[in-house]
């Protein structure tokens, strides 16, 4: 039997080629796969968003080797990120708080009573002794010239009780004429309590002093104290006041006695300049200003 030859192989040249071409294909795909970006629409739905996924936040730090693109937020996109979410804290927080005012706004009107064909001669503290045997008034307010027999009024109680017991007054004779009741559409507007008397002595000049509104822009201060000094008497005190917004300006004027500030409600319908003005009693004093001293 003849004798076969043994040729001696080099296992490194039998796998040189397979290696090489396996090598090849590896690299091959390690450089399609690197041009590939993971965080495109055809990958991840719209709705998705990098910032708010944590399972893929670890995705952001891998080598390129792991077929991933470093795709790391700048610095402009983490400031944009934050604001974004301090406006959305601060429109949350505006809603919040914009639903408060609505719900205590509906509230304070279904506690409150609209009175009108009120007698001129009938005082806030009047029309509030009726209805307080309806329940606890805890605002009364008279609107509307004090000649006229068209004055009405806002009522508001404690609760929503008192004001529908409020109701039942309709008709009620209060001076010369029996009022109407009504609920309320609208509700009072509170005054700023700052400006409210805080003593016995401003209690004492809010009855000597009165609200005076729909002043012409071109009368001056020293006219409106002339003014009421002749008809009332002595003016101890007045605040003139008024901006760009408003076509008239209002008056705080505290007079000497409080029999002169009676007499002023008469004033209602009088000319001062060239409109009619409109004059009540006061709920707050007239406060005089307080100078600061001057920064050095």
């Amino acid at each position: 039997m003849a004798a076969v030859a043994e040729i001696p192989v080099d296992a490194n040249k039998m796998d040189s080629k397979p290696k090489a071409e396996s090598e090849f294909s590896v690299q091959k795909l390690v450089d399609m796969f690197t041009k590939l970006n993971p965080l495109a629409k055809e990958f991840f739905p719209s709705s998705y968003s990098p910032n708010h996924d944590h399972r893929l936040q670890g995705f952001n730090q891998l080598s390129p080797t792991h077929f991933m693109v470093n795709s790391k937020p700048s610095a402009n996109e983490n400031f944009a990120n934050n604001r974004r979410r301090r406006n959305s804290f601060n429109q949350g927080r505006r809603r919040v708080s914009g639903r408060s005012l609505k719900a205590q706004r509906e509230d304070s009107i279904r506690r409150t009573v609209y009175v009108s064909d009120i007698d001129q001669h009938v005082t806030e503290e009047r029309l509030a002794a009726l209805f307080s045997s309806c329940g606890q008034v805890i605002d009364c307010r008279i609107c509307g010239d004090p000649h006229s027999v068209l004055r009405f009024a806002f009522v508001e109680f404690a609760d929503e009780y008192g004001a529908r017991t409020a109701l039942n007054l309709g008709g009620t004779v209060l001076g010369y004429y029996p009022v109407r009741v009504l609920p309320s559409k609208t509700a009072i507007l509170p005054v700023n309590p700052t400006f409210l008397p805080r003593s016995d002595d401003e209690r004492e000049m809010c009855a000597r002093t009165v609200y005076c509104t729909n002043i012409d822009k071109k009368v001056s201060q020293a006219e409106v104290k002339n003014f009421f000094e002749s008809a009332c008497g002595e003016v101890t005190r007045l605040r003139l006041l008024g901006d760009h917004v408003h076509s008239t300006r209002i008056a705080f004027v505290e007079f000497a006695m409080a029999e002169s500030a009676i007499v002023a409600l008469n004033c209602s319908g009088m000319l001062l300049g060239t409109q009619p003005i409109r004059v009540s009693p006061s709920k707050t004093p007239v406060r005089p200003r307080v100078t600061r001293p001057a920064s050095h």
